[in-house]
């Protein structure tokens, strides 16, 4: 058969070199397709001529015996078995018949094998296996004992165990059709679906963390509750896709729809410092294609991001089809507006308020919207309100004015060894040196009565010899403190001016007047007089709280502290001046005052220009403290309270159409080498999109699940199958295009993708079918025959032991220990886990100094704990779960001596052993033997044999006289975790149930499923 026997041959060795990739195909042969295989190549020789062997030029290389000539080429380490080439001779010499592979063929459905001999089948899968078996001469096994049944389906339908109440109530049930009402139940437990989510969080990469550098936490949960959800409500699988891959291009969609589309928000976001935002975007949508076609499709799309694929019939350019139909989402490829230490959600987001949530935000939007009438009411007073303003702002603009008075120095000094003099204006030019740090102090009296602020005005000069100040003079100055004292003439105590409020006429940069106040080393106030009208004047001026007393003959000290980067930026040339009291103008220093308002002031209304009443208006709403600045402080008060609530409402990270981006191929895959544009669509080795549909990301969603899509459902039944059986009925469950394993039973395969089709796509209707069958009933006892003869277990004679996945694992001791919290869905919970595990990957991120909960959120399933990517939970790691930094279709298993080190010594492992001793004690009885049989009932869903219950209690009976012993143990191993000592039970007697508990959580029975 070609697809079973020749194609996988062919991909394996030879499509690398001489398949779909253009690019890199070497001599010009193409062997994947049957016309460019047969025919002339330049040489004049052909590669395959079929029906002649000996005449077909690729046979001869592959039998070649020089190094130089023979195929593979040595170096390549993959050479054709001469039982290999005899089998690509044999066919050749039949034909050479090429064929589509078999998995990008339509589904149809075969015909049921006829096995009348047999009265082994219960339904259409049996059909299939037995029909096999008896072609291969073996004989399936007997069905399981009902005790193992009733495990393996709980363990396989819900991830629990089953309690030994329910496992009793199953064997008692001798009605018929008992097995599949117990399968009934299990399908409608909550439970149910969590168990189907283990592997979907895989494929989906879905984690709690960024991922990259500082791996800062995201919160995508509500996407997890909904696959769980999905799950349990049975949702057709087709609509299963169609929402996460598009819900929210859905005519109307539902909130549920959107959140379903996190599905591809799952992947990591880079907001590391210095990134290039646009590379880190083409990444997440080169994800978003990998991760779709992995999941629905099986194929290795990403070969084709650089260069055609190697193997498969797609080309480089239909991958960046693919990518533009995910392009349009409206990311920034970085963690959108938040530090990546900080972390959170990156838009696009969905926030998911619940009723009392929503409840309260209908408030607050409508305390916005109040706030908002108000400021429109008011805004149509400005005129009004301008005008009452300008006629109380005009009787104190003398007022304001009169109150600063001209401060006369004494004394000038400065720190730098600068020289003043005063100039015919009344002005103080500063000469000679001009050190870039420099502290000018003026000393002045004052007249008795009040102080109530300094003012000092820097003006411009034509040049100052070796200033290079240009015309703006006092340009780029930098004045970072100004300090005041009045100095009371004789013995008396010199009074201190704490400046409180800084004004300025002149603010440049973001350099306030108001940072003067703080003293912290930087800030200042700073002024470019190359940026701006160098003939307007910079004033700073600063006010104490309240206007201080003076005395008589008092003197006024003050210090201007510059601190500049540059030689020259000193102040050159000031008038001072100080008030009597603080000068304000309705709210408004008079030194803020600007000129064209001062004009706009002092002009009655009907003489005022049109310009001068804009301007006034303007300065009104942002300077002055009446009804209008009021109405919008208040509006902005209630605008960030309502902004604070809605940030701290859950949100989910979903998908949004957005404006449409252009494509184009990326040469090798880089970013920023663009190549020819590209349009939206789809490989054209699989059935186009319907005739007028356009291509987009909903249609490539309802595309995947299309009747005519010969991959998903392939795909989909044979994960499932595997996730029941142990191996695929395509062995490479991770991959059906050209590299794949030819499937173990082909018909069966179809069958049942047509079968899941035809029923309407149904989810629970397929996995009962599956476990309804008598082939997955089957004992898993090993006959000697069948193992030599078929040791994968591929033709399944037996029912396969299969490790359970990590989850599980905890999940499973936790539920057998009574501990277990069954509590579904919400945020993620931090279980115990081992000291500093985080705080070695990660210098910022909000995991450092993790504390284990100590409330039910410490047994809570496994599924709900927080998964930080760079350091995901070890134990799960070392039961083979993934970190979650990219889709994962198809865990590894590995037995390893560390997963039983776990078992024995972990925290974790240890209070799930003190809950298992506690229920022996409390629940089994008084005897020993009591006790530990329904221990073991509790952890392997059956009673002991004979000689187990004897073992375990001799193992007890030495454990307790050793704890006797040495109290100081007992109490060293009660103590580890948190679990509460069981009341009135001597100490050494709970230790040696523990480790009595200890043993049953490490068997190999308890980590399998029989």
């Amino acid at each position: 058969d070609f697809n079973r026997d020749i194609r996988p041959l062919l991909s394996d060795r030879c499509f690398a070199c001489h398949g779909p990739d253009e690019e890199d195909r070497q001599a010009g042969l193409r062997l994947d397709e049957a016309a460019a295989a047969t025919a002339e190549l330049d040489s004049g020789l052909r590669a395959i001529v079929p029906g002649q062997a000996a005449a077909s030029e690729m046979l001869a290389r592959i039998t070649s015996a020089d190094p130089d000539v023979v195929m593979p080429p040595p170096e390549v380490g993959k050479p054709i078995t001469p039982a290999e080439a005899e089998l690509l001779a044999r066919w050749i010499t039949d034909g050479a018949e090429y064929r589509d592979h078999w998995a990008f063929e339509r589904v149809e459905r075969p015909a049921v094998p006829n096995v009348a001999e047999s009265n082994w089948p219960l339904t259409p899968i049996d059909r299939f296996i037995m029909a096999r078996l008896i072609k291969e001469g073996l004989e399936p096994n007997a069905e399981a004992d009902r005790a193992t049944l009733a495990r393996r389906l709980a363990l396989d339908l819900t991830g629990l165990p089953p309690e030994p109440a329910t496992v009793a109530a199953f064997l008692a049930d001798k009605n018929p059709g008992a097995y599949e009402r117990y399968v009934d139940r299990l399908l409608a437990s909550p439970h149910y679906g969590e168990r189907m989510a283990i592997e979907w969080l895989d494929a989906a990469r879905y984690a709690d963390s960024h991922g990259y550098q500082t791996d800062s936490s995201r919160s995508n949960w509500p996407w997890r509750d909904w696959v769980i959800n999905a799950f349990n409500q049975n949702l057709p699988f087709d609509q299963f896709t169609i929402e996460q891959l598009a819900g929210d291009m859905l005519p109307e969609p539902t909130r549920e729809q959107i959140v379903a589309t996190g599905f591809n928000r799952n992947h990591r976001i880079n907001g590391e410092g210095g990134i290039i935002a646009e590379e880190w975007r083409v990444e997440t949508v080169i994800d978003r294609v990998e991760t779709t076609g992995q999941t629905w499709l099986g194929l290795t799309v990403g070969c084709a991001r650089c260069h055609d694929h190697k193997y498969d019939p797609l080309s480089q350019r239909e991958f960046y089809s693919l990518f533009a139909l995910f392009n349009n989402v409206p990311e920034s490829g970085t963690i959108m507006g938040r530090s990546n230490r900080s972390g959170g959600n990156s838009d696009p987001i969905l926030r998911l308020p619940d009723e009392l949530q929503q409840a309260q935000l209908a408030k607050l939007e409508q305390v916005v919207a109040d706030a908002q009438t108000v400021v429109a009411t008011e805004l149509k007073n400005l005129p009004s309100l301008v005008e009452a303003w300008a006629a109380e702002a005009r009787a104190s603009l003398d007022q304001t004015d009169n109150a600063w008075r001209p401060f006369e120095p004494l004394e000038l000094a400065s720190a730098g060894g600068a020289s003043f003099r005063r100039s015919e204006d009344g002005s103080w030019l500063v000469e000679g040196a001009a050190p870039p740090q420099d502290s000018y102090t003026f000393e002045s009296l004052i007249p008795p009565g009040s102080f109530g602020g300094f003012r000092l005005e820097l003006l411009p000069v034509a040049e100052l010899a070796g200033g290079g100040f240009g015309r703006g003079g006092n340009g780029n100055v930098v004045v970072t403190k100004i300090e005041a004292e009045i100095d009371p003439p004789g013995d008396g105590k010199t009074i201190p001016v704490v400046f409180t409020r800084a004004d300025a006429s002149y603010e440049q940069r973001g350099w306030e007047a108001a940072k003067i106040l703080s003293g912290k080393k930087g800030d200042g106030w700073a002024i470019d007089g190359n940026q701006s009208d160098n003939d307007a004047p910079r004033q700073i001026a600063l006010f104490p709280e309240r206007p201080i007393m003076v005395p008589e003959n008092s003197r006024l000290v003050v210090t201007v502290r510059q601190e500049s980067q540059f030689a020259g930026h000193t102040i050159a040339r000031f008038r001072l001046a100080f008030s009597t009291e603080q000068p304000s103008l309705l709210g408004v220093s008079g030194t803020r005052l600007p000129e064209e308002v001062r004009k706009g002031l002092e002009a009655a209304a009907e003489d005022r220009t049109p310009e001068q009443q804009k301007r006034l208006e303007s300065f009104y709403r942002a300077e002055v403290d009446g009804p209008i600045k009021q109405a919008e402080a208040a509006r902005e008060a209630a605008q960030q309270s309502l902004e604070a609530f809605r940030n701290s409402l859950p949100s989910a990270m979903v998908m949004q159409e957005g404006k449409s981006r252009d494509a184009f191929v990326l040469v090798r895959g880089e970013y920023d080498k663009r190549g020819d544009k590209v349009e939206p669509g789809l490989p054209a080795f699989l059935p186009p999109l319907p005739k007028g549909q356009q291509a987009d990301r909903l249609s490539l969603a309802r595309w995947i699940v299309s009747r005519d899509n010969p991959l998903t459902a392939r795909v989909w039944v044979n994960r499932i199958w595997e996730r029941l059986f142990g191996v695929g009925l395509v062995k490479t469950s991770e991959n059906l295009g050209n590299q794949a394993s030819y499937p173990s039973h082909p018909a069966l395969l179809d069958w049942l993708a047509a079968e899941f089709m035809d029923t309407g796509w149904d989810m629970k209707r397929f996995i009962k079918l599956l476990v309804t069958s008598r082939v997955y009933r089957q004992a898993s006892t090993v006959v000697p025959e069948a193992l030599e003869q078929d040791p994968e277990n591929r033709l399944l004679a037996r029912a396969p032991r299969i490790r359970l996945p990590a989850e599980m694992v905890r999940d499973t001791a936790f539920a057998a220990a009574g501990l277990l919290v069954p509590t579904i869905g919400g945020t993620s919970v931090r279980p115990w886990m081992p000291d500093g595990v985080w705080d070695e990957t990660s210098k910022y991120g909000n995991l450092r100094g993790y504390k284990p909960a100590t409330n039910d959120d410490r047994y809570r399933r496994s599924m709900y704990t927080i998964w930080k990517r760079t350091a995901a939970p070890p134990t799960m790691l070392l039961f083979d779960a993934p970190n979650r930094e990219t889709c994962t279709v198809k865990r590894s298993r590995t037995n390893t001596p560390l997963q039983a080190l776990a078992l024995l010594n972990e925290t974790t492992f240890i209070e799930a052993a003190h809950g298992l001793a506690k229920r022996m004690l409390a629940e089994g009885g008084s005897q020993p033997f009591e006790r530990v049989a329904h221990g073991f009932r509790l952890v392997l869903g059956r009673s002991p044999t004979s000689d187990e219950q004897l073992t375990l209690v001799s193992g007890l009976a030495a454990d307790l006289a050793a704890f006797a012993a040495d109290p100081e143990a007992a109490a060293r191993l009660a103590d580890v975790g948190i679990v509460p000592r069981p009341e009135g039970v001597p100490l050494a007697e709970y230790a040696a149930y523990t480790l009595a508990a200890n043993v049953l959580l490490n068997l190999d029975e308890f980590v399998m499923r029989e």
